[in-house]
């Protein structure tokens, strides 16, 4: 065993030993392709008004572009696989649904605390220089996931893991030593086009894979977007009140994932099959106390509210007619836009 088997081994030993699922090391360079797609992908303007992905392009479109001295990755993995179907709420006109990445506490500051455990050690035992990410840097993840071996990204363009499906949190560790790459994942998505057909708002095509269309994604529309919604959309929205799991869900591959075994990304009760009239009757100083601690929070109480009247509207449940008559003079502009389609639309106010 040469060396950096040796150092790999023991980062290997360290990253589990802080409850990691997965480990494995990426090269510093870019995929092959990689800043292309990206450009394509802020051409189209797929990314919709997610402007700090195109203030970023130059930055995300590789490892070394963000940070020259780089020489390695590290690639980590916390799986956070649901112990229940995360559709099974679908079906529930009074209750909305929320991505089970989002029933928790936040991750973020989680996996930044364990990474950063992981580079002092590092630097430590080896020297050199670190830096660590997680979701909210200019990087790309799941392209750096797929070169460590980890898994691919699929043709929901999330990443798919053999052991974990679709239910992988990551993070980075960047480093200046030299560390040998592991060997990338091969494509195993085949002729599978479940997580196209199972989008609900075309926001994944089966004629073209792997091209997700933010501006027609639920996870985007309910969580990024500011402003108001297409009535088209809003109409297939369903009860998603914060994020759509529906592509990763009907994953073939997840029929290896196991529950997680991470206390903190257990689903809170409160977060589980909400009731619609609670969560819309939400002010902003409850919207902070209720989501305290959870990544909700960054989202805001309007765009929670307004996802809430989207849900009432798509129930055609007259009894929810008042909660959204009792907002149609609500301070927030969006709030009150989406408290008239809910009326307005199945009649619900008739």
């Amino acid at each position: 065993m040469d060396q950096s088997d040796t150092l790999k081994d023991a980062i290997r030993e360290k990253a589990e030993s802080l409850g990691f699922d997965a480990v494995g090391f990426a090269p510093a360079e870019p995929t092959p392709g990689q800043r292309a797609e990206l450009r394509a992908y802020l051409e189209d303007g797929r990314h919709g008004d997610m402007a700090w992905m195109a203030e970023t392009e130059d930055r995300r479109s590789s490892p070394r572009s963000l940070w020259p001295e780089v020489r390695s990755v590290i690639v980590l993995g916390l799986n956070y696989g649901p112990s229940v179907d995360p559709l099974e709420g679908l079906g529930s006109p009074d209750r909305g649904v929320i991505s089970v990445y989002a029933r928790g506490r936040d991750h973020h500051d989680l996996i930044k605390k364990r990474l950063k455990q992981i580079a002092r050690w590092l630097v430590e035992k080896e020297g050199g220089d670190v830096k660590v990410f997680t979701d909210t840097a200019p990087v790309m993840e799941k392209p750096c996931a797929a070169r460590a071996g980890i898994g691919w990204q699929g043709k929901h363009t999330n990443l798919v893991s053999r052991k974990f499906g679709s239910w992988l949190f990551l993070g980075e560790i960047f480093t200046t030593l030299e560390i040998d790459p592991d060997q990338d994942h091969k494509d195993s998505c085949g002729l599978c086009t479940r997580c196209a057909e199972a989008c609900p708002t075309g926001a994944l095509t089966v004629d073209n894979p792997r091209r997700i269309d933010a501006r027609r994604c639920i996870s985007y529309l309910t969580i990024e977007h500011k402003g108001d919604i297409a009535p088209e959309l809003m109409a297939r929205m369903g009860n998603r009140i914060y994020g759509c799991d529906d592509c990763l869900s009907v994953c073939p591959w997840n029929k290896y994932m196991k529950p997680t075994k991470e206390d903190a990304f257990q689903p809170r009760s409160e977060l589980v099959a909400p009731r619609l009239t609670d969560f819309a009757a939400l002010d902003d100083t409850a919207f902070r106390e209720v989501f305290k601690g959870s990544p909700i929070k960054r989202t805001g109480r309007d765009r929670m509210v307004r996802n809430t009247l989207i849900a009432i509207g798509n129930s055609g449940d007259p009894a929810l007619a008042p909660t959204a008559m009792a907002l149609l003079k609500d301070p927030s502009a969006v709030v009150r836009a989406a408290a008239r389609w809910a009326l307005r639309h199945r009649k619900l106010g008739a």
